[in-house]
């Protein structure tokens, strides 16, 4: 691409009463050699933008660097098409409205974003959306429970061919056990009739949807619009071509017979809620000896919020146990009813139902269970400790315990499977990536991916996801959790999260078939490309990407499927060759920027450090602490990055051999609950991080100069002292001895 760049600097929100804006045009003229260069007054206007669009059609600019607010701003605004290449010099947020106006550091500051946004847009090319062979608009939703029904109904009301797969002879899953459902309408004070009859009914009736009863999926191959889907059914294998995929498999109860202290199996009265509920259907609630129930305890928390078997709760509990208490008080309405618990969590308008089983007398203990015991009547004693005044409680004989127990996603029920990096010589390896998130053979999607049979899980065994932001989305693009075997949760948080998930296919097969990213970065055309020639076939990149975008062909190389990739860049970081790039992103680019960053003599005493900032939380806090007015020393040159997951060691040796003082990674939290937007990338960042003493020592620098440090988008106020506190610690350090080379 013969490339024509046009630098356009904005003078408002008050860029030109601070900044020497003629210093700026120089830079971009005489240096950066852009043929046009305006500025304005208010370039996001009606004015502004014709004048760059004037220029696009009329000078052909084919480059547009804009210099003025942050590129999370007005990104509609600018937006000129497929075939112009954009870059955004923020003067704004990060540095006027956080450096002192008319400042010599303060200008030096934004003729260095200049100067690095012109490097960049010199090396980028215009990416070319990847088109997969016959790409298909079909959902596959796997798990024929409410959430799958639902997710099967709603994708096609949307006008999607679905096809639903459900293990057993039947649809309905869990739902089909029940006498009766918690309220789902008003006044939400008594149980309802359950209607997965009629939801069945309707998903059987609609066209758009292909239904498999007894029947498993034997294999899914390939990629987002491209996926090949194997389907056993009677002991015949059928095929179908999908385009995404829901899985919403569900959830079963905790293994009662591991809450040895709660009875079951030794004593025949104490059952679980799942019998509760068939003795209801039966018709008349009785014990298993035949003796008719006059009173009864429910258990809560049987095996939930319990360090020694599920330390989470599990949502339904405590509801599913109220529902249970208003069938035997309509058998007989003076039975007596105790609920044992650790606290009653009925959220939204399930309180109305809390509130009308103590209407109809039902007794809550707030307790914890020493332990159950049974007297000659076979009458059952539950021992306990009051929690408010810690005195003991010990119930007359009872005639029937029910345990609440837990629910266990299906995804956490399976054999270990680990990964292995086999070499060419047919040795095997442990994987490059530590603390990766467990996988389990677990029979439910049986993926042909390198990476292992089915995705990551978190540590309770529910499907791996970026909680906070990406809720439905797993590691493996294309592939949405919907119900309980996302997260524990009742009958209308199911139906509404399998909705969701639904839409989240829909989004990505439409934006797969336009060659796009999905989240996070939406509408990014790029991919990496691998440069085979000089691949070491060292598998770091098969191994250390978080969402098994990489296979691996018969001679060991990495095979890329664009569909899967998520252009978090984690690849390019993981290279040692440095075979891998994108059109818009890549190891040389980075380069060039550091560059460009114009670094003084010694003796002028003006460190410089280069961060490295995610986009997706650094970026932003660096943002908001200009949107504040948080002011910070101005020696620092910021380069956003896609994820620090992406940041390739060069950069460091590069950064420090030209004379930059120091480096400071800014990136997401890591960790359990970590909020890196492509999940693994800043604990890989800071994995690599600890092997770069070995450059430094090679430099004879010391391992102080560079640190990374982990930052939200709400840490914002903590930027001053991060940056301030790390240009102190160089200052002690003293200069870089390479500054002047």
């Amino acid at each position: 691409m013969d490339k024509k760049t046009g630098v356009y600097i904005c003078t408002g929100c008050s860029i030109g009463e601070s900044l020497d804006v003629g210093g700026l045009s120089k830079v971009a003229t005489k240096e950066g050699k852009a043929p046009v260069c305006k500025s304005h007054a208010f370039f996001c206007g009606a004015e502004g933008v014709a004048q760059i669009k004037s220029d696009i059609e009329n000078e052909g600019v084919n480059t547009v660097v804009i210099a003025g607010c942050s590129s999370r701003v007005n990104y509609d605004v600018f937006d000129f098409g497929p075939s112009v290449i954009l870059e955004r010099v923020n003067l704004r947020e990060q540095i006027i409205w956080c450096h002192p106006a008319n400042d010599e550091d303060t200008q030096m500051m934004a003729e260095d974003a200049l100067r690095m946004s012109l490097a960049k847009a010199n090396h980028v090319q215009l990416p070319e959306a990847y088109q997969g062979e016959d790409m298909v608009k079909t959902i596959l939703v796997v798990g024929g429970g409410l959430s799958g029904i639902t997710a099967a109904l709603e994708g096609a009301k949307a006008g999607y061919k679905t096809v639903l797969v459900e293990k057993s002879p039947v649809l309905g899953g869990w739902m089909n056990s029940l006498y009766k459902q918690a309220p789902q309408k008003s006044p939400y004070s008594a149980p309802e009739e359950v209607d997965i009859a009629e939801r069945i009914k309707e998903v059987e009736a609609h066209p758009d949807v292909k239904i498999y009863v007894g029947a498993e999926i034997k294999e899914i191959a390939g990629a987002p619009g491209m996926f090949n889907v194997s389907i056993s059914q009677n002991g015949d294998t059928l095929t179908e071509r999908i385009g995404s995929v829901v899985l919403a498999t569900g959830a079963v109860p905790y293994e009662a017979t591991k809450l040895e202290k709660l009875g079951y199996g030794k004593y025949e009265n104490v059952i679980t809620a799942q019998q509760m509920e068939a003795l209801a259907k039966k018709g008349k609630i009785v014990r298993p000896d035949g003796k008719e129930v006059q009173s009864i305890a429910f258990i809560q928390c049987a095996g939930s919020r319990d360090s020694e078997h599920l330390p989470y709760c599990s949502a339904v509990c405590c509801v599913e146990s109220l529902k249970q208490a208003t069938y035997l008080k309509e058998q007989n309405p003076e039975a007596a009813v105790y609920i044992f618990h650790k606290d009653i969590r009925t959220p939204g308008q399930y309180e109305r139902l809390y509130q009308q089983v103590q209407k109809d007398g039902g007794i809550f203990v707030r307790g914890e269970i020493a332990g159950i015991k049974e007297d000659g009547g076979k009458n059952l004693i539950i021992e306990a400790t009051d929690v408010l005044t810690g005195s003991g409680i010990s119930t007359e004989g009872v005639d029937l315990v029910v345990l609440a127990t837990g629910m266990v996603p299906t995804t956490a029920i399976g054999e270990s499977f680990v990964v292995k990096a086999e070499t060419e010589d047919g040795k095997e390896e442990e994987p490059v990536q530590a603390g990766d998130a467990p996988i389990l053979k677990s029979n439910l999607l049986n993926l042909a991916y390198r990476q292992g049979p089915e995705m990551p899980t978190l540590k309770y065994g529910f499907a791996d996801s970026h909680f906070i932001c990406f809720p439905y989305e797993t590691r493996r693009t294309g592939i949405y959790a919907a119900g309980s075997v996302r997260a524990p949760m009742d009958e209308v948080s199911s139906i509404e999260d399998a909705t969701g998930a639904a839409m989240k296919a829909i989004q990505c097969i439409e934006l797969s078939a336009l060659g796009s990213a999905v989240h996070p970065r939406v509408g990014d055309l790029s991919f990496p490309d691998f440069a085979m020639s000089r691949c070491t076939q060292c598998k770091r990149c098969t191994v250390e990407c978080p969402f098994g975008a990489i296979n691996e062909d018969e001679k060991f190389n990495p095979l890329p499927n664009p569909t899967r990739c998520r252009r978090c860049g984690v690849c390019m970081g993981a290279c040692p060759e440095r075979i891998i790039s994108f059109k818009n992103y890549s190891v040389p680019m980075i380069g060039n920027m550091i560059k460009a960053i114009d670094v003084p003599e010694e003796d002028e005493e003006k460190p410089r450090i280069v961060i490295f900032a995610c986009e997706n939380d650094a970026i932003p806090a660096l943002d908001m602490a200009g949107i504040n007015h948080l002011n910070y020393n101005a020696w620092v040159r910021v380069i956003p990055v896609r994820c620090l997951g992406s940041m390739s060691l060069v950069w460091i040796a590069d950064t420090l051999s030209k004379g930059i003082d120091g480096i400071l990674l800014l990136g997401c939290k890591h960790g359990d609950d970590y909020q890196c937007h492509f999940v693994k990338g800043s604990e890989l960042a800071e994995i690599r991080l600890s092997k770069v003493a070995e450059t430094l020592n090679r430099l004879d620098l010391e391992s102080d100069r560079v640190r990374m440090e982990q930052v939200s988008i709400m840490d914002y106020d903590k930027i001053p002292a991060i940056l301030d506190g790390f240009a102190e610690r160089l200052e002690e350090l003293g200069p870089n001895p390479y500054k002047g080379f």
